[in-house]
Order: structure tokens, then C-alpha cells, then sequence
């Protein structure tokens, strides 16, 4: 185990933790999700296969997006102890964070596939593409607001601090003695 320069144990390799999802890694989710829409519906020509796209997946994408919304508020009660709250059990907001980092990755390749897409069939000038424009943009928006539920739920899983605890032992020094 290393040692930080005064001398206490370097927690960051003993101590695992779950970072926020950055938001590079979603602008880069969804430029890759952008190009992987442009340049393989595009050139391809598989888009005229794949026609009429079904609306399944915005239908899916908004389903998600209130269940994290729901789990949000919800989380963020009972981790604040509002009352009326039942506590909550720490692997389950171990669980609701997983979930909520997998799907804004998943909201972000899937709002830039769909903005990729939809820029394509914007200057694509057949019938086939403009019948498919408005799944399209369901399908983005959907993303969208899944991606924004995401964060709120990754964010109501944080545990507030409490600096007055006698029990805190994360190294930082408390007011109470």
C-alpha cells in the first residue's frame, strides 16, 4: 500500500468507489452513437431494409425514464430520512446507481445514434425517410429525458454529509469532540 507525502495510507487504492458519471463520456457516448448512425444507416443503404422504424424503442426509452424518476424521488426521500420514509438498504442504492450510470451511457449512444439518424434523413429526400423522421425525434427525446432521469437518480443516491457524526471515520476532522 503506498502512502500519501504525510504519511497516511492512500485510501484511493484500498478504499473502491463509484464515480459520477462524467459528462465527457456522455458527449463522447453520444458522438460515437452520432457517427455510428450517419455513417452506417447512411452509406449502407440499410436504412431503406429497416424501414418503417418501429416506435418501440422511444416507447421504452420513456418507460425507463419515469421508473429512474420515480426510483429518483423516491431514493432521495429515504436517504434524507424525510418523514414517512422507510429507511432504505445500502446495496439497493448500490444497485439504483449502477442502473442509473448503465442508462445514461445507454440515453447518451442512443441520443446520438438517433441525432446521427435524424440529420441523415433530414437531407435524405425520399418518402421513406421523411415517414420515419418523427420516431426519430421521439426516439431522441426520449433519450434525452432518459438521460436527465439518470443523473437525477445517480444523484439522489449520494449520501449527504454529515460532518457532526462521532463515527465518521473518512479522515476529516469534525467540529464535535
Amino acid at each position: 500500500m503506498s502512502a500519501n507525502p504525510d504519511g497516511s495510507p492512500d485510501r484511493r487504492r484500498t478504499d473502491p468507489s463509484l464515480q459520477p458519471t462524467s459528462v465527457s463520456a456522455l458527449v463522447l457516448a453520444a458522438l460515437i452513437g452520432a457517427a455510428l448512425g450517419w455513417l452506417l444507416l447512411g452509406y449502407n443503404q440499410l436504412f431503406y431494409k429497416l424501414t418503417p422504424l418501429p416506435w418501440t424503442g422511444a416507447i421504452v426509452l420513456f418507460a425507463l425514464a419515469v421508473a429512474e424518476g420515480y426510483l429518483a424521488q423516491n431514493t432521495s426521500a429515504r436517504i434524507q430520512r424525510k418523514p414517512g420514509a422507510p429507511p432504505v438498504e445500502p446495496l439497493a442504492v448500490a444497485r439504483y446507481a449502477a442502473l442509473a450510470k448503465a442508462s445514461s451511457l445507454v440515453g447518451a449512444l442512443t441520443a446520438g445514434f438517433s441525432a446521427g439518424l435524424l440529420i441523415w434523413l433530414v437531407t435524405e429526400p425520399t418518402d421513406f425517410a421523411e415517414a420515419d423522421i418523427p420516431t426519430v425525434a421521439t426516439t431522441l427525446v426520449a433519450a434525452v429525458a432518459l438521460i436527465g432521469t439518470a443523473l437525477w437518480l445517480e444523484r439522489s443516491c449520494r449520501v449527504p454529509d454529515r460532518p457532526d457524526r462521532k463515527d465518521d471515520d473518512s479522515g476529516r476532522p469534525s467540529d464535535r469532540r
